[in-house]
């Protein structure tokens, strides 16, 4: 048994609530209601928001390391 694969999985359903809150606000801003849209375009648009926080984790873990480094982006 992996103990990784615990993790994983915890940080992957983080990752999908974190997503599902996102969209969720997403179509309150565009002023529309869940039942607006099919299962599929609901599905989208998680996806588009767990897209965003990955970019979002992989850019800040970049600057992360930088600084540990010592290594300045803007100066």
């Amino acid at each position: 048994m992996n103990p990784f694969s615990k993790i994983n999985s915890k940080f992957k359903r983080a990752i999908r609530e974190k997503a599902i809150k996102r969209a969720e606000t997403r179509i309150i801003l565009a002023k529309k209601k869940p039942n607006d849209f099919t299962g599929d375009e609901l599905e989208v648009i998680v996806q588009e928001e767990e897209a965003k926080i990955f970019s979002t984790m992989k850019e800040k873990g970049v600057l992360a390391v930088l600084a540990v480094l010592g290594i300045g982006v803007f100066g």
